[in-house]
């Protein structure tokens, strides 16, 4: 509802609506027929169960909930209207401030540059505990994997959240060289399933 209502959600429990668990269904359909998932992170924010819920109708693996994954502590932002967003609050807006909004924290919330390390830190764990053969399927939110991304293409962090879009239940997949510890953006935002 609030994605629909373009509100900022940030930590907000907010559940999926129908067409939010529409596109988890058919997320799940799409996933099964193309992957064999070794396991599961998740953000352990109330959206992301609510998806790694109906995911688990299709196919069976552990699931681990973590922090690490969640979306941008909004604070005292949460449940603003993004149109209003820039207007109110100009220091906050990439597009306005550039650089030093990334670094500037909301009251009782977190930077984006507190985001993309967290992320950052959590992905190259993952690497790190994975083997070759593992397909670890992450279920995070659109502002993670956009500073991920942006990571990967040794992007800013404005441009990384700038110019690029996530649709909602998107899949990016990444292929992992452990030999040459290399990574491969092998999809991008493909919504090609909903």
């Amino acid at each position: 509802m609030w994605n629909r209502e373009r509100r900022l959600q940030g930590w907000a429990p907010a559940p999926l609506t129908d067409l939010g668990r529409e596109q988890a269904e058919e997320l799940g359909t799409a996933l099964t027929a193309e992957y064999d998932i070794d396991r599961v992170l998740s953000s352990d924010l109330h959206r992301a169960e609510e998806t790694v819920d109906i995911l688990l109708e299709h196919f069976d693996a552990p699931v681990a909930f973590e922090s690490a994954w969640r979306e941008r502590d909004v604070g005292v932002y949460q449940g603003v209207p993004m149109d209003e967003m820039s207007e109110r609050f100009p220091e906050h807006d990439l597009g306005e401030s550039r650089a030093e909004a990334a670094h500037r924290r909301p009251e009782s919330g977190e930077s984006l540059v507190d985001v993309r390390e967290r992320v950052v830190e959590r992905w190259k764990a993952t690497l790190a505990e994975c083997d070759a053969e593992d397909t670890v399927l992450i279920v995070t939110h659109g502002g993670p994997i956009r500073l991920l991304l942006g990571h990967l293409k040794n992007r800013g962090i404005v441009e990384a959240i700038m110019e690029q879009s996530q649709g909602n239940c998107s899949v990016n997949e990444f292929e992992v060289n452990h030999e040459t510890d290399t990574v491969e953006i092998v999809r991008e935002n493909d919504t090609g399933h909903c």
